[in-house]
């Protein structure tokens, strides 16, 4: 039995509505004491005609099956059936079944587990034999709260469960895609028109997911076209929870916190950080610099594009990369004005140090393989293992055999407390090459973090590796091997991170510099320094004053430039700034106006002066139900007018429904909601609403992977003619799994109706009144009124008392356009 929630209850103030208040007042399950009504003191005239059954008891629930939300404490669990059985020796009593299936997500630990008790042939658990557990349902809310004692429950962190809460999904089928086009046309040389996509085409199948990477390109210019569309990697992975592991079969990238990756096909066994509560898990890169025109940002890795999107005029910070990436990144930025910058960044490397006690570890076996996802290299197998020792020390070491290359590394961390982390490493190599015989090389690596709590969360990473001419890495072997036989053979690189908040004067810095020397070619570095603070000037309130300073070198490429800007709140939730950019071949002055529309729609426009003419810039993002739209144009009189966009959606479908969306991590996880066939619901997660479609599906893609994720419809925005009985749920998915979460919405008109009984007669007081759904649309006052909602043209609605269907109501063809004092006329089924 099912109450809705309720926006408007124009109930008459009487007696009878104060006694129904109360009756629904949420009590323990388990009190045994008899409740007698006094029927005298309600307002109606036929006291006798009164089904109080079900409220005579208190906490009594009628037996039967229901959906509940089940609440551990604080933290909410995903619905689940829930029979109750009526208990005792008269039946007057609830038995609320946790199976043994729900017990296992209550993350009760293992020592608590074995004492359990269970009732009616093991499928009920006694509750009893857990000392100080409490069970609570409240038929209002649809949702059943368990009250477990602490000690009971394993270790927990705010938004994050334990494995015994992760969800594996349903089964379904995915395709996300980004798609990026750009078009330039320029006085000084021909037009050119880009577009460039990556996606991912995957099905689900329990733990089970199967996934298919592709890439394409497809460039004008000067009436001559060249197009790519390739499936780059196949793949099957799945998680191993027991481990805290990720295994994948098929095409991948070796994940490894000592060696330099490589693409190989085989398997994998890898600890997944990602697995672990958030304060444990690793970091994750950025990437930063600043744009001249506005364009489209690549970054990439061994030709596998990682993350691509447009960009405004000015500096951009991407955080957005999954914190698995490792490694040197390729970044390419495409201005609107037809040039180019292209820099790498080289991500800090954490220490690899692992708590007392614990082992983290990667393994994997296989062959090298390559984009046209052939086979090239000797079979291989690799390891490396993280031991947390005592008093803070960690060794750790690695191993890569496969014949003609092999390496092995051995290394040490140790927590420094109050002084941060610092690791160790030293790395061999041998590697047979026909032309130029065995050569065996050395590799050393240092790294150190700190982490100033006492100073805002100040975080500082610091890198240095140096390796001798003969070291190669896989990846070097294997292109010296196989390939074009010329590779840059790295000798000493620098990675300093920096980041510190300054509260006192409301000053934030971010520093990162690399640097890269070669044996064979010349250097490469990257420095990139921002500034940013916010100040009050007189009235004006919150103006933000930043500086951005960039220099690189790549490949005796030189670029260097700085960005300043100032910029000062103008209305709800809109600035106007100026900010100039000063580089190698320019300087500009810009004036901008960012606004933002609602939730969904935002876009800047600007207008400025460089030493080649007066330029214009807009930029407009919208964040629809089915796909996410980055528009970006750039303008230069007498000189040149380009135009990007980046679309990034999906799809998602399963037998519970499908819809489009849009897409956060290409391949990642996912919701399905479903407001039982209502259209327009908004509903949301992390980031802005989207609405249900014509079948009243919608997919919520901004959700992270082991992590609690809360799933709401956004009451604020509901349509008036709908209801809904519960608005907020949850969800802790595996990696690339399909949640799904169903919501009881009634659609309809809403009145105060009066229902007789074929004979004239009035259903019982207390009566229960659902929709062909089971959901419960009103609960019958004196004289047959009550309140209904999801009113419809030719809808059917039961009315129920003593847990039996008793009559059905018909709704007429057409409603009147005033939906109040509905007489309606309740026949025998």
């Amino acid at each position: 039995m099912k109450t809705p929630f309720i926006k408007k209850m124009p109930f008459k103030r009487s007696a009878l509505s104060a006694a129904i208040f109360i009756l629904m007042i949420p009590v323990s399950v388990w009190a045994e004491e008899e409740i007698q009504f006094n029927t005298d003191v309600l307002d109606t005239q036929d006291k006798n005609n009164i089904d109080l059954s079900h409220f005579s008891r208190r906490g009594y629930v009628m037996p039967g099956e229901y959906t509940f939300t089940i609440m551990v404490n604080k933290d909410i669990l995903r619905e689940e059936p829930i029979v109750v059985y009526a208990d005792g020796d008269d039946g007057k009593n609830s038995l609320i079944c946790l199976t043994p299936d729900q017990v296992s997500r209550l993350n009760l630990k293992s020592s608590t587990l074995s004492e359990l008790r269970w009732l009616r042939e093991g499928q009920c658990l006694d509750t009893g034999s857990l000392h100080g557990m409490e069970i609570r349902v409240d038929l209002s809310k649809d949702t059943l709260y368990l009250s477990i004692p602490q000690a009971y429950i394993e270790f927990t962190a705010p938004n994050w469960d334990p494995p015994s809460r992760w969800d594996d999904g349903i089964a379904g089928l995915i395709a996300d895609y980004n798609l990026n086009f750009q078009t330039q046309h320029s006085n000084n040389s021909a037009d050119s028109q880009n577009l460039s996509g990556t996606g991912v085409f995957g099905a689900n199948l329990g733990p089970w997911r199967a996934r298919a990477d592709w890439q394409m390109n497809w460039n004008r210019r000067s009436g001559y076209t060249d197009k790519d569309f390739t499936f780059s990697r196949y793949y099957l992975y799945r998680a191993i929870p027991s481990l805290k592991a990720k295994l994948t079969m098929g095409e991948d990238y070796l994940s490894s916190d000592i060696f330099d990756t490589f693409r190989f096909s085989g398997v994998s066994l890898n600890s997944d950080l990602s697995m672990l509560p958030p304060s444990l898990r690793g970091y994750a890169p950025e990437v930063t610099g600043v744009s001249r025109s506005g364009g489209k940002v690549v970054i990439s890795q061994q030709g596998r594009v990682l993350y691509e999107t447009q960009v405004a005029a000015g500096p951009f910070r991407i955080q957005e990369l999954n914190d698995a990436v490792s490694g040197t990144l390729d970044v390419r930025v495409e201005e609107l004005d037809g040039s180019v910058q292209v820099f790498q960044v080289s991500t800090a490397s954490v220490p690899y140090l692992t708590r007392p006690g614990a082992v983290r570890y990667k393994l994997a076996m296989g062959k090298p393989s390559e984009w046209e996802h052939s086979m090239q290299g000797p079979l291989f197998s690799s390891g490396e293992a993280s031991w947390g020792i005592a008093n803070g020390w960690t060794l750790y070491g690695g191993s890569i055999i496969g014949g003609d290359y092999n390496a092995l590394s051995m290394g040490i961390g140790r927590d420094l407390y109050l002084l941060g982390a610092i690791a160790a490493d030293v790395t061999q190599s041998r590697a047979s090459l026909p032309s130029d015989g065995v050569m065996t090389g050395t590799s050393y690596r240092v790294s150190y973090s700190k982490t100033f709590d006492d100073y805002d969360s100040q975080v500082t990473f610091a890198g240095y590796r140096f390796s001798e001419r003969d070291f190669m890495s896989m990846s070097e072997y294997l292109d010296a091997r196989y390939g074009s036989g010329v590779t840059h053979s790295p000798k000493e690189k620098y990675t300093v991170s920096f980041n510190q908040r300054f509260r006192d004067v409301g000053l934030t810095a971010y520093l990162n510099y690399s640097h890269q020397t070669y044996w064979n070619s010349a250097d490469n570095d990257r420095l990139s320094l921002s500034l940013s603070r916010y100040v009050d000037i007189g009235p004006i309130k919150n103006m933000s004053v930043s500086l951005s300073v960039y220099r690189s070198e790549y490949y005796s490429q030189k670029d260097d430039g700085a960005y300043i800007s100032l910029s000062m709140p103008f209305g709800d939730g809109a600035s106007i700034s100026y900010g100039a950019t000063v580089n190698r071949t320019d300087n500009t002055h810009r004036v901008s106006y960012y606004g933002r529309l609602d939730e969904h729609n935002s876009y800047q426009v600007s207008s400025g002066l460089s030493r080649s003419g007066p330029t214009a810039y807009g930029y407009y993002t919208w964040q629809g139900d089915s796909a996410q739209v980055q528009a970006n144009a750039s303008y230069q009189s007498g000189s040149y007018s380009g135009l990007g966009m980046t679309v990034t959606g999906g799809l998602t479908a399963t037998t519970e429904g499908a819809a489009a969306h849009r897409s956060n991590a290409r391949g990642g996880s996912r919701v399905l909601v479903d407001t039982s066939g209502v259209s327009d619901v908004p509903v949301k997660g992390f980031g802005a609403s989207v609405k249900t479609n014509r079948f009243g599906k919608a997919v919520i893609a901004d959700v992270n992977s082991y992590y609690r994720n809360p799933i709401r419809i956004d009451v604020d925005k509901l349509a008036e003619n709908a209801d809904v009985t519960r608005s907020v749920s949850q969800a802790t998915l595996t990696e690339g799994a399909i949640g799904y979460r169903q919501f009881d919405v009634i659609a309809g008109g809403k009145a105060m109706a009066f229902i007789r009984k074929a004979d004239g007669s009035f259903p019982p007081f207390g009566a229960s009144v659902v929709n062909d759904k089971n959901q419960e649309t009103g609960v019958v006052n004196d004289e047959g009124s009550v309140w209904l909602s999801g009113i419809s043209p030719n809808g059917k609605m039961s009315v129920k008392w003593d847990g039996k269907t008793r009559c059905v109501v018909q709704m007429p063809p057409v409603l009147p356009q005033v939906l109040d004092n509905l007489l309606l006329t309740c026949a025998p089924e």
